[in-house]
């Protein structure tokens, strides 16, 4: 059983949603948003840390994935984004998550079964996989894609290393 915190990070929002992972089952624990005050971008950066921080204080996970930058049409918002990860990865190492990174076109596959998939169909199968009574807020949605694109990955990452080994042990046999 692990708990898995889900980054959506955001200069101005950044998501957060927690899942509990007990083999293939996953257990909504909470979601919401950090939103940032209209400060210069160092003390925003504070906040993003600050805030995860307390989220990991309170709920104990034990990894913690982010989704990755991608490449916006204007490089000083992607550069924002960048050091807007950089906040909350830092919160997440220092309080000693393992730290998973996955693009927005892993996520979408993982969750929706198509990477260009639209927010709205995210949205629409978070609730379903954790069977909340409505749809998160679209960054907290995002964020909880992300911890459930973690925790499929290593169901999976489990499942093919248990296959891995007993294709040695059946090869050693011979």
């Amino acid at each position: 059983m692990s708990i898995i915190l889900g980054i959506d990070p955001g200069s101005r929002i950044t998501g957060y949603g927690l899942i509990r992972q007990q083999g293939q089952k996953f257990e909504y624990l909470g979601s919401g948003c950090i939103r940032l005050s209209d400060a210069p971008l160092p003390e925003r950066l504070q906040q993003i840390y600050n805030g995860v921080s307390e989220i990991i204080q309170q709920f104990q996970p034990g990894e913690m994935a982010v989704e990755q930058v991608f490449m916006a049409r204007n490089p000083d918002s992607a550069l924002k984004l960048g050091q807007a990860r950089g906040a909350a990865i830092v919160a997440g190492t220092n309080n000693g998550l393992l730290l998973a990174e996955y693009s927005a076109r892993q996520i979408k596959q993982a969750v929706v079964g198509k990477g260009g998939a639209a927010k709205e169909q995210v949205q629409h199968m978070v609730s379903y996989l954790l069977k909340l009574p409505g749809r998160p807020q679209a960054d907290a949605a995002d964020a909880l894609a992300v911890a459930l694109c973690h925790g499929h990955t290593s169901q999976s990452l489990i499942k093919l290393s248990g296959q891995a080994s007993k294709t040695v042990r059946g090869r050693l046999r011979k």
